[in-house]
C-alpha cells in the first residue's frame, strides 16, 4: 500500500532531468514551453515547488546499498560480517568484504568511491535548487521560500553529514557556482557549517503533527530530523577530530578559527568545553522528546517500525521511502549499486526462497558476528529468541536462527545433502579470523526485524528504511547526560518503560513485569555507564546506520571480533575512511604540480 506521501517521494525521485538542471528562475522564462513551468506558474503553484524540491531526495536512496554508506558502516562494526561461504567460495570478491570485516581496507574500495560520488551529487543538486529558490524569492510567498529553502538546506546537510562521517575532510560548498580548486575543508570547520545550517533549518522546518501532517511530510526533512542530526553532531564532536577520542584538539581548532566561531556565534552556540557538546545534545534531544519538534510516540511493538507497511509507525522520524517493485533497477553488473533496499536478499539463506515464495533467491551473505548475537537475552525479541524452530517459530524475533523447513515440515537440504540449520556462529572455530574465509552456507544469524514479503509481490524490500526514530533520541539524551550534559533524564517516563518492556514482549506478562525482565537481563539503565548504553544501542539499533560512530565515540571500534590484534597497536586511523584513490587521482594540482587534495592519515 502506498500513501499519498510515498507516491510523492517516488515521483519526485523520477522526474525528468530537464527541470532539475535549471539554475535560475530566469531560465524558465528563456525556455520554449516544453513542459517546464514559467517563473510565475512555479511560484503560484506550491505543488510545482514541492515536486521540484522533492527531486533532491533521489540520491538518498543510494545510501542504504551494501556497496555504499550502509555497507561500510555495517561491516566495519561488531553488528555485521560477510564471510566467504564454503563450498564454492561464495562472497569471496577478491577479499573485499573480508577487508571491511577486519579493518584492512584501502583507498581502492568501490564503496568509498560510491559514497563520495553519491553524497556530493545530492549536495550539489540541493545547492542548485536553492539557487532556483533564491532567484525566485522576489515573487514567492515569504513563508514558502523560507520553508522550502530550509528543507533543501537540511537535506544538503544530511548528504554532507554522511560524507563527513566517513572522511572528515571534505569538499564542502554551499553555493552552486564554479570555484577554483582549494584544499579539503578541515573537519572542525565542516562541523561548524553543519551545525550552523541545521540550527537555522530547524527553526523554519515544520513540526510533524503540529504544523504539517505526518502523511504530507513522510520521508521528508522535518524539524525533528534537523534536531536529531544536530544531536548526533554534538554528541560525536570529540570523535570527529582526534584519534584518541579526546575533545581538547577539536575545541582548540574551533576556538582558534574565526570562521567557525562566527558561524556558531550567529546561531547562539557556545563551545568552550567538552560539556558544551553534551549540553547541546541534550537541548536538541529535548526538543524532540518534549513534542515541540513534532508529535512522535514509542511504538509498543518493536516490529511496527519495520513492517512492510511501516509508514504507519509513529516512532520513525526519517525514513527512505522504498518501492519494492522491480522497476528502476540499476543493478546492471556485479558490484554496482542499486537504489533499492536489498536487506532481505543480502542476509537470507538461498533455501528460504521456496518456503516463503520469495520473488528472487536470496544471496546468503551478510549475517551477525557471533559475539554480537550473544549479547541478547534469550527472551529479548530483538535477538534470535528461544524458540529454536526456525521457519516454524510462532513469534517474531529480530534475528533468524534455526532450521529452514519445507512445506512438508522437513529441513531443506542443500548441495552436499546437509540440512539447512542456520546457527549463531558461536563455536570455537568462529573465534578465529580464519572463519571469515571458510564459513559454511549456514553460519551466522540473519537479520530478520524487517518484515519479509512472503506473498511474492515484491522483488526488493517494500519496507521503508529507517534512518532516525524516537528511541534513538531517548538513548542519545541519556548518554549525553552520562557524559556530563545538563538535561532531563526520561528513564522513568512511560515512553522509556515501553522501550524496555517491548524488548520482552513475547509473553503475557504486564509491562512492569517486562521492564523488570529487561533490568534483570541487562541491569538498570540508571546505573549504566556510557559504554553500557552503547551496548544497548547495539541491541536496539542493529543495522540502522549508527553503530560505527557509536563504537568510535565509545572507544570500542578497534576492539571488535576479528579486528582485535592484542598488541595494543590498533589502527586508530581507521576511524576515518581513505579518500578514494580515483578521486585523488583526478584532483587538481597547484602551480608546483602538487595535488590540492591529500590523503587521510594512515593510508
Amino acid at each position: 500500500m502506498k500513501t499519498n506521501s510515498k507516491v510523492f517521494v517516488l515521483l519526485c525521485g523520477c522526474l525528468l532531468a530537464a527541470s532539475t538542471m535549471l539554475t535560475s528562475c530566469e531560465d524558465f522564462l528563456e525556455e520554449k514551453n516544453y513542459g517546464n513551468p514559467t517563473k510565475l506558474e512555479m511560484t503560484q503553484d506550491e505543488g510545482t515547488i514541492v515536486m521540484m524540491v522533492g527531486q533532491a531526495y533521489a540520491d538518498v536512496k543510494w545510501l542504504h546499498d551494501h556497496w555504499g554508506y550502509w555497507g561500510v558502516n555495517l561491516l566495519t562494526t561488531d553488528e555485521g560480517v560477510c564471510p566467504v561461504r564454503m563450498p564454492g567460495s561464495h562472497w569471496s570478491d577478491a577479499g573485499y568484504w573480508r577487508n571491511l570485516n577486519t579493518h584492512n581496507w584501502n583507498a581502492f574500495g568501490d564503496a568509498f568511491k560510491n559514497i563520495w560520488n553519491t553524497t556530493i551529487s545530492g549536495a550539489i543538486l540541493c545547492n542548485k535548487l536553492i539557487n532556483v529558490l533564491d532567484s525566485c524569492q522576489d515573487v514567492m510567498a515569504p513563508a514558502n521560500y523560507k520553508l522550502y529553502k530550509a528543507e533543501l538546506s537540511c537535506l544538503r546537510s544530511y548528504y554532507y553529514f554522511m560524507l563527513y562521517d566517513c572522511f572528515g575532510r571534505i569538499p564542502y560548498i554551499e553555493s552552486f557556482v564554479q570555484t577554483e580548486a582549494e584544499p579539503l575543508m578541515a573537519s572542525h570547520l565542516v562541523w561548524a557549517h553543519l551545525v550552523y545550517n541545521l540550527e537555522q533549518s530547524a527553526k523554519d522546518l515544520p513540526a510533524i503533527g503540529i504544523d504539517k501532517s505526518a502523511k504530507e511530510y513522510y520521508g521528508r526533512c522535518s524539524k525533528a530530523f534537523a534536531y536529531a542530526l544536530l544531536a548526533r553532531l554534538y554528541i560525536n564532536a570529540p570523535s570527529y577530530k582526534t584519534y584518541d577520542n579526546g575533545a581538547k584538539e577539536f575545541i582548540e581548532a574551533l576556538t582558534s578559527d574565526a570562521e567557525a566561531m562566527a558561524l556558531l556565534d550567529s546561531v547562539g552556540v557556545s563551545i568552550s568545553s567538552e560539556t558544551d557538546f553534551y549540553n547541546n545534545a541534550c537541548r536538541c534531544c529535548e526538543q524532540i522528546i518534549s513534542g515541540k519538534a513534532g508529535s512522535y510516540q514509542i511504538e509498543p511493538n518493536f516490529f511496527t517500525n519495520f513492517k512492510i507497511d511501516n509508514q504507519e509507525s509513529r516512532e520513525n522520524i526519517f525514513v527512505i521511502v522504498e518501492d519494492g517493485r522491480a522497476n528502476f533497477d540499476y543493478r546492471d553488473y556485479a558490484g554496482s549499486m542499486a537504489n533499492k533496499l536489498r536487506v532481505t536478499m543480502l542476509t537470507l539463506h538461498y533455501n528460504m526462497q521456496s518456503i516463503w515464495n520469495l520473488k528472487e533467491k536470496p544471496w546468503n551473505g551478510f549475517c551477525a558476528r557471533s559475539e554480537f548475537i550473544e549479547r541478547y537475552d534469550k527472551e529479548d525479541v530483538r535477538g534470535p529468541g528461544n524458540e529454536g524452530k526456525g521457519t516454524l517459530n510462532q513469534q517474531q524475533w529480530g534475528w533468524f536462527v534455526g532450521p529452514v523447513y519445507n512445506k512438508q515440515g522437513t529441513a531443506i537440504q542443500y548441495d552436499d545433502n546437509q540440512d539447512t540449520v542456520i546457527i549463531k556462529a558461536h563455536t570455537a572455530a568462529m573465534d578465529n579470523v580464519k572463519w571469515l574465509d571458510e564459513a559454511t552456507w549456514n553460519d551466522g544469524a540473519r537479520m530478520f526485524k524487517y518484515e519479509v514479503d512472503k506473498s511474492g509481490t515484491y522483488k526488493y524490500c517494500e519496507n521503508d528504511f529507517v534512518l532516525v526514530r524516537l528511541a534513538d533520541i531517548y538513548w542519545l539524551n541519556e548518554e549525553a547526560i552520562k557524559r556530563g550534559g545538563t538535561g532531563t533524564t526520561h528513564l522513568n517516563d512511560a515512553a522509556f518503560k515501553t522501550i524496555m518492556a517491548r524488548a520482552f514482549a513475547n509473553n503475557s506478562k504486564t509491562e512492569d513485569e517486562r521492564v523488570a525482565m529487561f533490568k534483570a537481563a541487562y541491569g538498570d539503565p540508571a546505573s549504566w555507564t556510557e559504554k553500557e548504553i552503547c551496548q544497548e544501542r547495539g541491541r536496539e539499533f542493529a543495522w540502522e546506520n549508527v553503530r560505527r560512530r557509536d563504537l568510535i565515540r565509545c572507544g570500542e571500534f578497534e576492539k571488535i571480533q576479528y579486528v582485535r590484534n592484542g598488541d595494543g597497536n590498533e589502527l586508530v586511523t581507521r576511524r576515518w575512511f581513505p579518500i578514494p584513490f580515483q578521486i585523488l587521482e583526478k584532483a587538481e594540482r597547484d602551480e608546483k604540480g602538487n595535488p590540492i587534495w591529500t590523503q587521510n592519515e594512515g593510508y
